[in-house]
Formats: C-alpha cells, structure tokens, sequence
C-alpha cells in the first residue's frame, strides 16, 4: 500500500508538470534571423466600415462645399470617436460624396481610396490634400487571455501577438498551440487556427489582423477539466492518495 502511494505521489508530481513544448512561444526563430521582411500591410476596406475623410486646401472656401454635413451622408461614431462624423460603407460598397456622389471604395485600401478621390476633386480643387482614416478598427479577443475585450486600434495596423499582448498574454491554461482567428472578408467568414510555439506564425497571411477581427483563445485539457467535479488528473490522484492514506491508518 505505502508503495502505491509513492507511485501516486511521483505521477502527481510528473503529470503537474506543463510541456516546455506546451508553454513557450517561437520555439523555432532561430530560422527567421535575417530573413527579408515581406509583409506590407494596409488594411481593406469593407462593407459597414466607416471612414473619416479629410479635406484641405489653400483656399478654404472652395473646400467648403465638398465637406458634407447631412445626415444623409455621415453618420456620427460615438464608441471611438465621439467629436468626429464619418462616411458609412455601404452594404454595396460606396460611400455618398458631397458633390461627387457615389464613389466605390469596398476592395480598396487607404491609398487608392486618397488616390481617386483626389482625382476626382483636382477638377474643382486646386492642389487638395486627402486623408482618409478606418474609424471603427477594432479586434476583438476572448478565452483564455487575462484581459478579454474589444480593442480600438488606432493606426490600423496590429499584429496577432500584439492582441494578445493587449489583453495581457495567455493564462496558464490557454493552448497556445490552436489560436483560432474568425475573420469577414468579401461576404465570407474565414477561420483559421495559429501556433504560437512556432515562428510559422510570422509568415501566416493572419499575423496582421483585420478590422473586425474575432481573436479565440481556447482552454487547454487542464483548463476544460478544471470546469468538472474533479478538475484534472493531478487532482483526481490527490483525493486517491488522501483516500489510500485514509484507509492505511483505520485498518493498522
């Protein structure tokens, strides 16, 4: 019986024992020293996106009527930015332009959304100067990461580990190893699964994430056990020797 017990006490000891395989991130990075960077980000813009544009010139007064201020073409963003109207996209992928009227923007980023508009307002404008912004950039992060929530970003351009490091890293019982992003993109959702122990994750089309991104951090076999009556096996072999122990001292 004794021996039973040192049994139980050596597993318990061996099964609380995380995996380094398990816990630490980039295992691999060595291969990554010195290899050319080839990401170039700039986010896309999609239906429901809404875009603060800015318009400026020399002279004031011809701007004037370019920078709308009806309801029927600015909605008002109150979550991020409760001082500034923005241009709504619509479910068919144009915004409504003082003046110009439609302008198709949904498939495009930034820069070609500034390049056409300031083509088409150099016929009226001499020497304008266009900003175009995503107002309601956001990624959202859940499971098990210690601060879940929805974050603003506000330079539109946040890589996955940026995230997580945003809601303050994995707990000890998030799998590293299966992070699960859900994305909207072209009228489809999108899901893909990221290893954080490996550098693959700095080649993945996901490093950089999305306005709207969902970010899903699952519990790993430890952490599901703990939501049952006996949490996990560590604990399943502390009641056993309590129990073998228990029935040591009654029957001698």
């Amino acid at each position: 019986m004794k021996k039973v017990i040192i049994l139980s006490g050596i597993l318990l000891l061996l099964l609380s024992c995380a995996s380094k395989k398990e816990i630490i991130y980039f295992q691999d990075i060595e291969k990554l020293d010195l290899q050319n960077i080839e990401h170039n980000f700039e986010p896309i813009i999609e239906p429901n996106d809404i875009l603060y544009i800015s318009i400026s010139a020399i002279n004031e007064e011809v701007v004037r009527p370019f920078l709308g201020n009806s309801e029927a073409t600015s909605t008002t963003v109150t979550n991020t930015n409760p001082g500034l109207r923005g241009y709504l996209v619509t479910a068919e992928g144009y915004i409504r332009f003082p003046v110009l009227g439609d302008i198709i923007v949904s498939g495009n980023t930034r820069g070609e959304v500034v390049d056409k508009l300031k083509a088409d307002l150099s016929v009226y404008i001499k020497d304008v100067v266009v900003d175009v912004r995503i107002m309601n950039f956001t990624v959202t992060v859940l499971g098990e990461v210690l601060n879940p929530g929805v974050f603003n970003v506000n330079d539109e351009r946040i890589s996955l580990p940026e995230a997580i490091a945003l809601a303050g890293d994995f707990t000890e019982d998030g799998k590293r190893k299966d992070v699960l992003i859900i994305r909207e993109q072209n009228g489809k959702r999108r899901v893909a699964r990221i290893d954080f122990t490996t550098s693959d994750l700095f080649n993945s089309p996901y490093y950089f994430l999305k306005q709207n991104d969902v970010v899903y951090v699952e519990p790993s076999l430890r952490g599901v056990k703990k939501s049952g009556f006996i949490p996990d096996i560590p604990a399943l072999l502390s009641v056993v020797t309590i129990i073998l122990s228990s029935v040591i001292l009654l029957t001698r």
